[in-house]
């Protein structure tokens, strides 16, 4: 309490006064003296002032003042904030062990506590605050809306500045209402200001229906979230993390996010709950199967990665950061080079010369990156297509490459939709793109038709068309059928076309090529023996026309290369190539993707 008396009273009364109300109320005391703008005598709630012991003979510096110490003011402020910081009632918070979860705090502690991290500041603590703590601190009631819900700030990750929000479950689960919305559009807005990442720690239920008036459908509500993440989308790397199950309108965060990752046994995301699921279609389906991890993994493509917990999200994001400039002005940070995992020298060995056989292109990517630099992203969907980041002697690449291992590398259309959006979010933040083709093409049949071929390759040449970075493309076998387009090929002006000496460009592979070309004439040998002999002989002739060393000489490549020295050559060329100025036609934009 704050207490002013009239000028001219003397210390001893002054002093009287403070310790007779601080043990009357039974709370801090500070006591003016006329006009002064500082207390003359501060009692504590257990009456002690701050002429007792030390503070006595406390001065600034050589001045005879009394050194001046907290108000009973900042530490009221004090109290409030700690009781913020608490989150939601505290059987909520019991409940976090059993889910495996951090609560929130502990999440940004986890998150932000390293030695090159740093949480900087926090925006809103206050948000709702009338709402909830009304009487003072320590209530314990559900109706607790310490900070919305939601937190937000600035930190340092990993030795980078970015924008970080939280949602906190103990909190209506995580859920949003006007004060948490307005949080979160004002971080958004502002890391469009700064052109620094953005970090999103979801664990929310959606928007707070009984109390969805003034945030749901206001021109600066709910919506405004994806009205920013469309405004952020190429502008500053977007990573989402979920903690829980995000559901309706917070289920779009995450896939309106440039990278999603998930935890296992714990994050999911739908459109609509369990619950609503089976009011509205009568589906009995638990939230696992409806929205899990691995559904999103492998089924739907959303999810990029899959965290074992909430230590490996943070791991992999810390990864994936490395790889990733700050916003689509500036370059992607380098490392010192490291040598490969594998030698170069093995990739000969590695990559078969029967086109139809299988191997897997991560052994001849382990030859030619940087040891310990492979990160793969969405390896469980599309997995005929590898989409994954590297350093190439330290400099980031992005790397496309068919994965013969898998459905012999033919690109189907998930494959497809995966390397077109891949291409496209490397290409808006200024990472290289390297090709690696074996491919017998895109894949035929009524299914995939049905799942629309035609429409995800579209978007995949779209995305190599479109895409102004430096590309190398490399032909490590087989490059059929419209297969060479998608992956860089002579016409999608890449900076080179490399051959490998196992390599082949053609329309179709041969036996598709004897097939369609001579069928009829084979069929009219009547010995069985000399049609093979014959069927072989065009095979043979087929293939030399389509040989590596016949499309050097058309200059249809720009250079074979020893196998050997791959990945010194690409070094040079992404050396030479790297500030390679590239434009596209004037427009507004495409209309493909």
């Amino acid at each position: 309490m704050d207490i002013r008396i009239a000028q001219g009273a003397t210390d001893d009364e002054v002093s009287a006064i403070a310790a007779a109300l601080a043990a009357h109320l039974g709370d801090s005391v500070e006591v003016y003296v006329g006009d002064a703008s500082e207390p003359t005598v501060v009692y504590d709630h257990e009456g002690r002032s701050n002429d007792d012991g030390d503070a006595s003979t406390a001065r600034d510096g050589d001045s005879d003042e009394p050194a001046l110490e907290p108000t009973s003011r900042e530490r009221r402020l004090r109290d409030e904030i700690e009781d913020i910081l608490e989150g939601g009632p505290e059987k909520y918070r019991e409940q976090l062990p059993e889910e495996d979860k951090l609560f929130v705090r502990d999440r940004l502690d986890l998150w932000f506590g390293g030695e090159d991290d740093a949480f900087l500041f926090e925006d809103g603590t206050f948000a709702a605050f009338d709402d909830w703590h009304p009487d003072g601190v320590g209530e314990e009631t559900d109706d607790r809306l310490p900070a919305d819900g939601l937190i937000t700030g600035g930190a340092t990750f990993e030795g980078r500045d970015l924008h970080f929000m939280a949602n906190d479950y103990t909190v209506k689960r995580g859920s949003m209402a006007a004060k948490g919305v307005e949080k979160f559009l004002r971080m958004q807005q502002r890391a469009l200001k700064t052109g620094q990442p953005v970090l999103y720690l979801m664990d929310s239920s959606g928007g707070r229906i009984d109390q969805q008036t003034g945030f749901f459908a206001n021109r600066e509500g709910i919506g405004k979230y994806y009205y920013n993440h469309s405004m952020l989308s190429g502008r500053v790397p977007q990573i989402c993390v979920l903690y829980g199950p995000c559901i309706a309108g917070a289920a779009y965060t995450p896939v309106f996010a440039d990278f999603t990752i998930m935890v296992e046994g714990m994050s999911a995301m739908a459109i609509a709950s369990p619950r609503m699921v089976q009011m509205v279609t009568g589906e009995e389906i638990d939230l696992e199967e409806l929205g899990g991890p691995q559904v999103h993994a492998r089924e739907s493509g959303s999810a990029d990665l899959v965290a074992r917990d909430e230590e490996h999200a943070r791991e992999l994001v810390a990864q994936l950061i490395t790889y990733l400039p700050d916003n689509a002005d500036e370059t992607p940070p380098q490392k010192a080079g490291k040598p490969p995992a594998k030698s170069p020298e093995g990739i000969d060995a590695v990559v078969p010369q029967e086109p139809n056989k299988g191997y897997d292109m991560v052994d001849v990517i382990d030859r030619i990156v940087d040891e310990g630099s492979y990160f793969e992203l969405r390896p469980d969907y599309g997995a005929e297509i590898i989409t994954a980041y590297a350093r190439i002697d330290g400099r980031p690449v992005g790397i496309v490459a068919n994965q013969p291992a898998t459905r012999a590398g033919a690109i189907f259309p998930d494959a497809a939709e995966k390397a077109a959006e891949f291409i496209w979010k490397s290409d808006a933040f200024n990472i290289p793109l390297l090709y690696l083709c074996d491919t017998p093409g895109f894949m035929a049949g009524s299914q995939v038709e049905k799942e629309g071929i035609l429409e995800q390759g579209k978007k995949m040449i779209y995305a190599t068309s479109s895409a102004t970075v430096p590309k190398q493309t490399v032909v490590v076998r087989k490059a059929y059928g419209a297969g060479i387009y998608a992956m860089g090929g002579p016409a999608y002006d890449p900076e080179s076309v490399i051959g490998l000496p196992s390599g082949e460009i053609a329309i179709m592979g041969p036996e598709a090529a004897i097939n369609a070309v001579y069928a009829r004439k084979l069929a009219e040998i009547d010995d069985p023996d000399e049609r093979d002999r014959r069927a072989q002989q065009l095979r043979e002739e087929y293939r030399e026309d389509i040989d590596i060393h016949r499309m050097a000489s058309e200059v249809v490549v720009d250079e074979i290369v020893p196998p050997s020295d791959l990945r010194r050559e690409l070094v040079a060329r992404f050396d030479f190539y790297a500030d390679v100025e590239k434009s596209l036609p004037s427009k507004k934009h495409g209309t493909i993707l």
